[in-house]
């Protein structure tokens, strides 16, 4: 369907106003693999399995919403992501898309870093055995005991973001008698194309330090005369669910450009730069990502040539996937409730799930994919609108749809590429627990972070 617009339309596909929607796919039983876990997702007996698991025996043990993550998938992505950039540069899993301690495991069993933005993150980084040298702390407002906390402990890298970070992060260094790498984040003046809210380098917005009216190089001043801190390179990141690198090739630009400065101001080569992540991926068929292997050459020859041009020595590259690894890893699995038809319009199926597990839709007015995972229907294509259970008119799943046409309450649905900022930035709205994320492989299943029940919730209301 059209990106710009959601318009009323009839219910059937053949008589859909032109240029309004795409064409409903010609089998709707298939999977666009595209958008769901390409190592193990399956549609072969009228079912889908993932990990070698039938969906239907998934809710039935696991009961819906579910997350299901194919640990295969995220696994082959995070291989593939550390092979593409090699042993010259450092791949940084970014926490803030979905982290638990098992999937800590996998990251360091596969060789990725890890980067994270709060204390609860850390935490979690450290007790899923993440070694501390190979983490960075990251956020535009760290409090002293996240910083702290850092320090002791031995992270990598804390990246800073203001003037008033720089002070509190080398006293709290000199305090615990450390000597602490940092980096500077900076904003390039780079708006990506993406949602005003998922973009992170234009001049307005509450990330990092300008460089464009000089607080960026003021920045790198203050930190080298510092004791207690080691500046070991530049941050930089201009947005997130990117599909091109030339955001990228304008932002290295002016990164080389402030390493060319620091070296001629203090005759200091900066040994690092990090550019950040926001790689998109495939929410629907109409998204056609970049593999990594592309992107990690197409960066690779902008900051060589960046550096040629500027007489610099090439720095280590960084950069730091979250969306781009666990994103297409997982679903979220769904049991219809109820069918409301609207004649001349669409038809609302809701599920036991929405808004409290997939805020997206409705905070960044994002598009995904569904499909009928439960059996195969030989019924016409039907314009759906999925929606949740919450008292909230906005409470979108899926905007617009294609399912059969004979979709009814018991059946169940997946709506595939949930695997990132759906469960970090679940909600408990109208006391709704969180669903679980149980992670599949060869025939087995397990639940790596639990089920919320009502007795959490009480148990947090000590009123």
């Amino acid at each position: 369907m059209s990106r710009s617009a959601h318009p009323a339309g009839p219910r059937h596909a053949d008589v859909l106003p032109e240029g309004h929607y795409t064409a409903p796919p010609a089998d709707l039983n298939e999977l666009e693999p595209r958008v769901w876990p390409q190592t193990t997702a399956r549609a072969a007996t009228g079912a889908v399995s993932v990990g070698g698991i039938d969906v239907r025996e998934l809710a039935e043990e696991f009961g819906t919403p579910v997350y299901v993550l194919d640990e295969a998938d995220f696994r082959a992505r995070c291989r593939a992501w550390r092979d593409a950039f090699g042993p010259g540069a450092d791949v940084f899993y970014a926490g803030k898309a979905f982290l638990s301690r098992a999937v800590v495991r996998w990251l360091n069993e596969e060789g990725l870093n890890l980067d994270v933005c709060s204390g609860g993150e850390l935490a979690t980084a450290l007790a899923g055995g993440m070694p501390a040298e190979r983490i960075a702390l990251h956020g535009n407002n760290k409090s002293s005991a996240e910083i702290r906390q850092a320090i002791q402990v031995g992270v990598g890298r804390i990246v800073l973001d203001s003037f008033q970070e720089i002070v509190r992060v080398a006293h709290i260094a000199d305090q615990l008698g450390k000597r602490q790498p940092v980096q500077i984040r900076i904003t390039v003046g780079v708006e990506a194309h993406t949602h005003e809210f998922i973009a992170t380098a234009h001049e307005d917005q509450k990330f990092g330090l300008s460089l464009s009216d000089g607080h960026a190089a003021e920045a790198v001043r203050r930190v080298l005369k510092l004791d207690s801190l080691e500046l070991i390179g530049i941050h930089s990141h201009i947005g997130s669910q990117i599909f091109d690198t030339s955001g990228f090739e304008v932002a290295a630009h002016r990164v080389v450009g402030l390493l060319a400065d620091v070296r001629d101001e203090h005759g200091v080569e900066l040994p690092e730069i990090d550019l950040g992540g926001g790689l998109g991926i495939a929410y629907t068929p109409e998204d056609d990502p970049r593999e990594p292997h592309q992107i990690a050459t197409s960066l690779a020859e902008i900051v060589s040539r960046e550096c040629r041009g500027a007489g610099l020595s090439v720095p280590r590259l960084s950069v730091e996937p979250g969306r781009a690894v666990v994103g297409p890893s997982a679903f979220t699995l769904y049991e219809v409730g109820t069918v409301k038809e609207l004649p001349g319009l669409r038809t609302y199926v809701s599920v036991d799930g929405g808004m409290s597990d997939n805020i997206r839709t409705a905070l960044y007015d994002a598009e995904y994919s569904v499909s009928l995972v439960s059996r195969a229907s030989e019924a016409r294509p039907m314009l759906s609108r999925v929606v949740g259970k919450h008292c909230e008119s906005g409470d979108i799943v899926v905007r617009d749809s294609f399912l059969p046409a004979d979709v009814a309450p018991g059946d169940l649905l997946a709506v595939p590429a949930t695997g990132a900022y759906c469960r970090s930035m679940a909600s408990n709205y109208n006391h709704v627990p969180r669903p679980p994320v149980v992670a599949v492989r060869d025939g087995e299943a397990r639940v790596i972070v639990r089920r919320e029940t009502e007795e959490d919730l009480l148990r947090l209301d000590v009123g």
